[in-house]
């Protein structure tokens, strides 16, 4: 390093060269993020032409070659002369940084484009770019290499690798054909720049459904389609919403319903001083005025999970901003309001909501729509517009207060729900907090705060513990004797647990079984639940071999997916394996007979199939366990509860959310799907297998 340093050292780089030298500072990174963020930028030009009223279709498709193409129908990018530069459009738009229509000149009154950078960047960091344009008849096309216009030979057909030359005078945007009158649009296919971009970097197409999905949601009537052509078997998929922000609440919704869907809507106006250039090239300060428009769609629902999403002129905020702060400061601000108005009906007594009280169980979108909105950084993560943070807030304050005080009585309904959920949010969040201290590891002295019923172990390693949930007291006489007590504890329950599923927060806490349950986990519920408290390293659900067994471990999971789920995303939640069949075979002379156990009436037929071709006899009756009382201690300790011996199914996050949705379609509180399931499934019914 030279200590030498001045002005020869400083270097000046000019247009798109900085994009091609700095590219995490335009598009995040050089992995598949960032190559999705280019695809976002050029998809949201047309989106925002969708938002100004031009266009109701987009279609993306992925080619095989690595390219993307973006198609729309709508104004298309002006061709003329601009007369500043002396360029078309096209290459103005795709060559020039800061240039483009959403600069207030009147094109857009609302965009997701901004700084008029996205199309050149993205141009700059592809290896080659094709752009299509109908306009006034014809259709127009311009090519570029990184960035730089000019003329591919193709005669071999279309590829980044073909011979490329730039134009050495003045550049052209070609006629390549003729439309019918009135037809525009704007056609982009680009194939990023491998130089740039990292060797594992691909087009995500889980990502790009999810983005599709979420732009139809955003802008009612706008089909967003997409191809993806690079398997041998082509998928499409094509997305289109009528009911816009209040269906996409519903679709993230995580939990059964608690209210119905809300929509908050207003505007305002608020003014902003802003830097406006003159003809003579100086640059002024001048007031302008500013619209703003909201609109909120919001539930609660009867879990504690919380889904706020938030978008500016329908492009994503994940990390908030001005909006997204006035929308949970006035929703905090009306709730604690109605709690104290109706604080002796509720008994909240003094103490205070707190945000997550509120935010518990709620699912949000939150759309505010203006011109020119400030957000930190081109990847518009965070909106930045002070005044936004007020008008939302007013707009949530007055809206929601109408709501909450209505007196239709579908509304007053719902807002009871609502108001009594928030509170019971609140005491459990108090008692959790007062009794934190009590809710680890008991020693054998202190045993005597835990329900009388269980059986603890002596252990005080939570990683080599295990708890068993038995279904019922004849299982659990049995376990007592097969359990090893040093490390494995026994809770019996009786028979079925409440259904969570439609069961409210303070139904679930006053039940004795599910009470039980999670006072001897010593953990929490909900989300005051900290799996680095639970006092034992396993839970396993140990039930009969039967339909009320795996009825009853249906139960216990959804208890688990709803109350307690950072323990099933850790891998701790297990289900036993109990034996169906005890089969004894025969050996002849002084051998001892050997004992099988089979867990299915498939895997008993083999076994039985191939002891007859070996020639080996068997004790019969052969034994069928109706459950595990009827196993001796012996039995079910070798089957069921040895580690050495014993078969546990672990429990995935997967398993828990799939029992969760069995129990919403056949207990829950919606019908009509109920009767669709049981309509489909009668014609694949047995008569032989109804009880009757």
């Amino acid at each position: 390093m030279s200590t030498e340093y001045s002005a020869r050292h400083l270097s000046v780089l000019e247009g798109l060269e900085a994009v091609r030298k700095r590219p995490g500072m335009y598009i995040g990174t050089t992995d598949s993020r960032g190559l999705m963020h280019c695809l976002w930028e050029i998809i949201d030009n047309s989106v925002d032409e969708a938002l100004a009223g031009h266009g109701t279709q987009i279609d993306v498709v992925l080619f095989s070659d690595g390219s993307v193409q973006v198609r729309d129908k709508a104004r298309g990018i002006p061709v003329d002369v601009e007369p500043k530069t002396g360029l078309t459009g096209v290459e103005v738009v795709f060559t020039k940084l800061h240039a483009g229509g959403k600069f207030g000149s009147g094109s857009y009154a609302a965009s997701g484009g901004l700084h008029g950078v996205g199309a050149s960047v993205v141009n700059a960091l592809s290896e080659r770019l094709d752009v299509e344009v109908d306009r006034d008849g014809k259709t127009y096309a311009m090519s570029f290499r990184r960035g730089e216009p000019g003329i591919f030979d193709d005669a071999s057909g279309i590829s980044p690798n073909n011979t490329f030359a730039p134009f050495d005078e003045k550049s052209e945007l070609r006629v390549v054909g003729k439309v019918a009158k009135g037809v525009t649009g704007t056609r982009v296919r680009y194939w990023a720049d491998r130089q740039i971009f990292s060797p594992g970097a691909e087009f995500q197409v889980d990502d790009l459904t999810a983005r599709a999905r979420q732009t139809a949601f955003l802008v009612p009537g706008l089909t967003v389609h997409i191809e993806d052509t690079r398997a041998e078997q082509p998928v499409e998929q094509s997305f289109v919403f009528a009911g816009g922000i209040s269906e996409f609440a519903e679709f993230l919704a995580p939990d059964a319903p608690l209210t119905g869907i809300w929509r908050l809507s207003g505007d305002a106006t608020f003014s902003e001083t802003v830097p406006v250039l003159s003809d003579d090239g100086q640059m002024n300060m001048q007031d302008v005025e500013r619209t703003c428009s909201v609109d909120i769609a919001l539930r609660w629902g009867t879990g504690y999970d919380t889904v706020v999403q938030s978008f500016v002129n329908i492009i994503s905020t994940p990390k908030g901003g001005t909006h997204q702060l006035g929308f949970e400061q006035a929703l905090l601000k009306v709730i604690r309001a109605q709690v104290e108005a109706n604080s002796r009906k509720l008994k909240a007594g003094n103490d205070k909501l707190d945000k997550e009280d509120v935010l518990a169980g709620l699912t949000a979108v939150v759309t505010v729509r203006l011109p020119e909105p400030q957000f930190e950084g081109q990847t518009k993560e965070v909106l930045g517009t002070p005044a936004v943070r007020n008008i939302v807030s007013n707009v949530v304050t007055q809206e929601l207060t109408s709501r909450l005080t209505s007196t239709k009585r579908d509304d007053k309904a719902q807002s009871a729900l609502l108001l009594e959920k928030v509170v019971t949010e609140m005491k459990s969040r108090i008692s959790a907090r007062a009794t934190k201290e009590t809710q680890r590891r008991k020693n054998a002295l202190e045993t005597s705060s835990l329900p009388a019923k269980l059986v603890d172990c002596r252990s005080n390693d939570v990683a080599e513990s295990e708890l068993f949930i038995v279904e019922g007291d004849s299982a659990l006489g049995t376990a007592k004797l097969a359990r090893r007590s040093e490390f494995q504890a026994l809770l019996p329950i009786r028979g079925k647990i409440l259904n969570v599923q439609k069961a409210s927060v303070s139904d679930m806490l006053n039940n004795a079984e599910c009470a039980s349950i999670i006072q001897v986990l010593g953990a929490g519920s909900g989300r005051t639940f900290d799996v680095d408290s639970a006092r034992y390293g396993k839970v396993i659900l140990m039930s009969d071999a039967d339909v009320d067994g795996a009825h009853i471990r249906t139960l216990l999971l959804t208890l688990f997916f709803r109350y307690m789920r950072p323990l099933v995303e850790a891998g701790r939640v297990f289900a036993a394996v109990p034996p169906l069949h005890r089969v004894v075979v025969v050996n002849p002379g002084s051998k001892p007979n050997e004992t099988i156990y089979t867990y299915s009436e498939a895997e008993l037929q083999s076994l039985l199939d191939r002891l007859s071709k070996q020639g080996k006899k068997y004790q019969e009756p052969i034994q069928r366990y109706k459950g595990l009382g009827e196993m001796d201690a012996d039995q079910l300790a070798l089957t069921t509860m040895d580690r050495e011996h014993r078969t546990l199914r672990r429990v995935r996050i997967e398993d828990a959310a799939s029992a969760d949705r069995v129990f919403e379609l056949l207990m829950g509180n919606e019908v009509a799907p109920r009767r669709e399931f049981i309509i489909d499934g009668s014609s694949r019914m047995s008569r032989d297998r109804i009880d009757v």
